[in-house]
């Protein structure tokens, strides 16, 4: 992977950063990057002209709930990648700014082991109340740093509640963080978190209760069923050190197990089916109230129902729907 630091001029076309995103300048990375979070409809050509080139980083998710320490194990393991001469790409979910919608950067802030390293890039994405615990252009971005070359990528959700599970379709492997005396036993226990958990890591295992907590979700893991690959449960602390080089080496023979028996390239399969369903869905939700004089036949119906002239949302949406069909089959 190469890493110019070259300057990229603020005016350059998508087309151009691609270009120069396969020579290794970070500059362009950055301006791309930028142009796919914000939906910019010149991103796509830049985006297919990197795609032959997604396919060689290792992507794993890093889950769990707030407080875990998702953040600092990260950084920790940025550090053990680093050792070991792999490049890591991040893509951390940041909560939102309910005013701007703009991302907090509380993980950026708590990662320092990238900040002057060129072979560590940190990006950090606003959730924007997106479900799943992802940004919605989380795929984009990690397949962006994928072209870009780096070996490792780490995606981390944004950890605001117990279910977010879309990771499952973002990552190879998704590594469930949880924290001794926290609660988080009995609560991940009953969460989808502990259902697409391939490795689960104890983290902070250097405070009270860490056994404890290893030994519930053991426990629990006895009810899984038999066909079930049962995933390991390993104690890390990102503090004093320990933990990460077991943890890291966890990870690789999960690939190489993943590899062996088809499993890696099922998901990226479903990964590669579910992108194409949502560029679909997001032609066709452009397409309904871009055209057709939907956008004026929806206000036009919000007015009437408020003044309570006529109407009610279910007879709004059919009307809008059949103008979008209508107009479908004869344009």
């Amino acid at each position: 992977m190469n890493t110019k630091p070259r300057a990229t001029p603020r005016h350059i076309e998508p087309m151009d950063l691609a270009e120069r995103l396969l020579g290794g300048e970070r500059a362009a990375l950055a301006r791309l990057l930028t142009l796919v979070e914000n939906d910019s409809p010149r991103a796509a050509d830049a985006c297919r002209r990197l795609y032959p080139k997604v396919g060689r980083s290792f992507r794993i998710g890093v889950t769990g709930p707030p407080g875990a320490g998702k953040s600092t194990l990260i950084d920790a393991l940025i550090r053990e990648y680093r050792k070991m001469g792999r490049t890591v790409g991040v893509v951390a979910v940041d909560p939102s700014s309910p005013i701007t919608g703009g991302a907090l950067l509380g993980d950026r802030i708590r990662m320092d082991s990238g900040s002057r390293d060129a072979g560590v890039f940190i990006r950090s994405m606003a959730g924007r109340g997106h479900p799943g615990g992802l940004a919605l252009r989380t795929v984009e971005v990690s397949d962006i740093l994928d072209a870009f070359g780096f070996d490792v990528l780490l995606i981390e959700t944004i950890g605001t509640g117990q279910d977010e599970v879309a990771i499952v379709k973002a990552a190879d492997v998704v590594v469930l963080v949880l924290n001794p005396g926290a609660g988080d036993g009995i609560q991940a226990l009953k969460a989808g978190l502990m259902e697409v958990a391939d490795l689960i890591v104890i983290h902070k295992a250097d405070r009270e209760g860490a056994e404890e907590l290893r030994r519930e979700i053991e426990s629990a893991l006895d009810f899984r069923p038999m066909e079930e690959v049962r995933p390991p449960v390993l104690l890390a602390s990102a503090l004093r050190g320990t933990g990460l080089a077991e943890l890291i080496a966890a990870i690789d023979a999960f690939r190489a197990a993943g590899e062996a028996s088809g499993l890696l390239r099922r998901r990226r399969e479903e990964r590669l089916r579910e992108r194409v369903r949502r560029l679909v869905e997001d032609r066709l939700r452009q397409e309904l109230w871009n055209g057709f004089g939907s956008e004026q036949t929806l206000e036009t119906w919000v007015q009437r129902i408020l003044d309570r002239r006529e109407g009610d949302p279910w007879t709004a949406a059919d009307e809008i729907y059949g103008r979008t069909a209508g107009g479908r089959m004869h344009a």
